[in-house]
């Protein structure tokens, strides 16, 4: 199998990952907009690409992918994903996996306030979220939601630009600056989740979840997590996500208060901590191997050990380039 990751950024760790599970049956070809981004030196083959915003992109890649004989593409960035997602039948022609959910989905994802009407519009429970000034409002006027809150931009990513907000001056400031925020009930004294969930591209059925209570969280993801197995968690994730079209791995964000799971958001990748699953015997890079193959995987939940712990730490890339 040869795999491509996009934007692959500082995701050096997830591509040594990938190596260590392909062994050298594989190769791993990366891309970045810099050639100093720092993963690239742990592929088998990179390529500077233009940035995704340039309207050349999508014809460069699919350059790469002819030039290295892709079989499976993947990106490592969110707003690479609808990108991909719309340019499936590209890559599909080249008989080309590619490890995006559908369009309308990847919309979902990438759009936080329609992602949370959508999860209302299923029943499914999520943290109670406001999409604009007037409406929070109108709520807090009339009681049904308090300070603080927790703000974010409706599309934004990496965590960038979210923060707690504790009085309504501040939070009106806030919208005169950024007027594309959310407003969102602050989960504080709720239990802040992770899982790992690998969809299935032949089946499309849920195959793998890895969950993972987050101790620590720097850079937008979490840096220090702990592994733990609950059947109804499992139960939850799988009826959340049969209203979804994933494609392939994602990352799920989830609360646990008062012995309700709320879903928060999800994150149609590799998830930043996806480390901790492969670290405790979760691998996701077998099961992309069984689907290029064009086999499904069977289903295998909570195979791994509770109390497994995950603590990042920095390091360097010293190169030529």
């Amino acid at each position: 199998m040869t795999i491509l990751f996009c934007s692959v950024g500082r995701r050096a760790e997830l591509l040594k990952n990938v190596r260590k599970s392909m062994g050298k049956d594989g190769r791993i070809i990366a891309t970045d907009m810099t050639n100093t981004a720092p993963a690239l030196y742990f592929a088998d083959a990179y390529h500077v690409v233009p940035a995704i915003t340039d309207p050349t992109y999508i014809d460069v890649i699919l350059d790469v992918c002819r030039k290295e004989n892709v079989d499976v593409i993947s990106t490592c960035i969110d707003p690479e994903i609808m990108l991909l997602a719309k340019h499936r039948e590209d890559f599909k022609k080249l008989g080309i996996l590619v490890l995006t959910p559908m369009e309308e989905t990847a919309k979902l994802c990438f759009d936080k306030y329609c992602m949370y009407c959508y999860l209302r519009e299923h029943g499914i429970p999520t943290v109670q979220t406001y999409g604009d000034l007037t409406s929070f409002e109108n709520a807090y006027t009339d009681g049904a939601i308090s300070f603080p809150v927790f703000v974010k931009p409706r599309t934004g990513s990496g965590s960038v630009g979210a923060r707690i907000i504790h009085t309504i001056m501040d939070l009106q400031v806030a919208f005169n600056t950024e007027p594309d925020l959310i407003v969102q009930e602050y989960m504080g004294n709720a239990l802040d989740l992770d899982a790992d969930v690998y969809i299935d591209t032949v089946s499309h059925e849920v195959v793998s979840i890895f969950t993972k209570q987050k101790l620590e969280t720097k850079i937008g993801g979490a840096s220090k997590t702990i592994s733990f197995k609950d059947s109804k968690l499992v139960e939850f994730l799988i009826n959340s996500l049969k209203p979804f079209s994933f494609n392939g791995p994602i990352d799920v964000d989830v609360f646990y208060r008062d012995g309700r799971y709320f879903l928060s958001e999800i994150n149609p990748r590799f998830g930043g901590a996806y480390l901790h699953a492969f670290g405790a015997g979760v691998d996701f890079i077998q099961m992309i191997q069984q689907n290029v193959n064009g086999l499904a995987n069977t289903p295998a939940f909570m195979a791994y050990e509770e109390g497994i712990a995950m603590l990042m730490y920095d390091s360097v890339v010293v190169c030529k380039v």
